[in-house]
């Protein structure tokens, strides 16, 4: 087993919640986007953020609209629904009791089962 196909597939797991996450503080187009993952140190190529927005969008979690820019062509600015906000709070539950049990087993003793 290679390391780091898990090690994508771990990632890959959270990029979802990350990019919703990021969209909550302010919309955002893709530069910026993939800017803030790269910040926290989660590298993700255009080719797979692209048709992640595009099945968050599909499924109402997202919405978009066009801006002019100053500096090149206009940019797509992703932004939640209301839909998308109700979504990622459950994200962050299931986040948070997942992010609890992982800790429990790796870092704490448990009893052994003899």
């Amino acid at each position: 087993m290679k390391l780091e196909n898990t090690q994508a597939q771990m990632r890959k797991g959270v990029l979802e919640y990350c990019i919703l996450s990021i969209l909550k503080r302010d919309d955002a187009y893709v530069a910026e986007i993939l800017e803030s993952l790269k910040a926290a140190k989660l590298i993700v190529v255009e080719g797979t953020i692209y048709p992640l927005l595009t099945r968050l969008k599909n499924a109402d979690l997202l919405e978009y609209r066009w801006e002019e820019s100053t500096g090149g062509p206009p940019r797509k600015y992703y932004a939640l629904t209301q839909e998308g906000e109700t979504f990622l709070e459950a994200l962050s539950q299931t986040w948070n009791d997942l992010q609890f049990a992982v800790k429990n087993i790796t870092e704490y003793k448990t009893p052994n089962h003899e």
